[in-house]
């Protein structure tokens, strides 16, 4: 059984898998959360998050402090976690949201580190497409996330969500995008843990995928029938477009009737099918 290297999404941490990490080590396995690149221990906050008074100017214009974040980079970040933590045997990653593209840049680098690539309603993009592409495609329509977002992520080099803000109307629209199953309260904690900027240049790299490399390594897609932050029908498209490029590995899709965070609304089922798939 392979170790499980669990990654966060956007404007979260590695906290967020604490609840799904008890469940895994009682089946017996290895699971380890780390925080990806510029967030968690990673990140750097903008001035007008952590200064006072709260200048709300300043919310949509201060370029981030993590707009030099790359793909690239965040790659290379998960590439030395997963060798450091499975000492240079395979591991399984199970990656949420926008950690997906990174997840499959280390699955296309470096095939032989990765047992099992497991995409929790995360962003899957076909080859030499960027993950922001899919943000913009039909399928995508109604998502809670965009009107959620200030400033422009092309000036300010982020995807930039005002946790700070006391407007009681966008924190409701916080926890209805990607908490919409979790308990009240325990939605309110992990709001108040987010931070503020998802680097732009993860969502805009891109990766060539081939048949040696990502297309070799056994992949399985949670989706997430709930999630009002990724749609369903793009989450469908990942697989469809997967399936398509490579007929030859399949990918095992399983299907939560969760929100976009199952590890807070569901951790014992969540923490169930990453243990039959990984």
């Amino acid at each position: 059984m392979s170790t499980l290297v669990l990654v966060h999404g956007f404007w979260h941490g590695s906290w967020c898998w604490s609840e799904v990490i008890p469940h895994l080590v009682a089946a017996g396995r290895t699971a380890v959360a780390v925080d990806m690149a510029g967030h968690g221990l990673h990140a750097r906050r903008p001035r007008w998050f952590t200064e006072r008074p709260y200048d709300r100017a300043a919310v949509a214009a201060e370029v981030s402090p993590v707009a030099d974040v790359s793909l690239d980079g965040a790659a290379a970040l998960l590439t030395e976690q997963v060798k450091r933590i499975g000492r240079g045997e395979p591991v399984t990653v199970v990656a949420h949201s926008a950690a997906g593209p990174v997840l499959t840049r280390v699955a296309e680098q470096a095939p032989e580190l990765v047992a099992h690539a497991v995409y929790l309603t995360a962003y899957m993009p076909a080859s030499d497409m960027p993950a922001v592409a899919y943000t913009r495609i039909p399928e995508a329509a109604g998502d809670q996330v965009a009107p959620l977002l200030r400033g422009d992520p092309a000036e300010i080099g982020a995807l930039r969500l005002d946790v700070a803000t006391d407007d009681p109307a966008y924190r409701r629209g916080l926890r209805e995008a990607f908490y919409g199953d979790v308990d009240p309260r325990l939605a309110d904690a992990a709001t108040g843990l987010l931070t503020p900027d998802g680097p732009l240049g993860i969502m805009l790299g891109t990766t060539t995928l081939t048949r040696a490399g990502w297309g070799s390594v056994p992949r399985t897609y949670v989706l997430c029938a709930k999630d009002q932050a990724l749609q369903p029908a793009v989450q469908r498209r990942f697989v469809a477009e997967a399936d398509a490029a490579f007929s030859g590995n399949p990918t095992s899709v399983v299907s939560l009737d969760a929100s976009h965070s199952p590890f807070l609304s569901m951790p014992g089922r969540l923490a169930e099918v990453i243990v039959q798939n990984g």
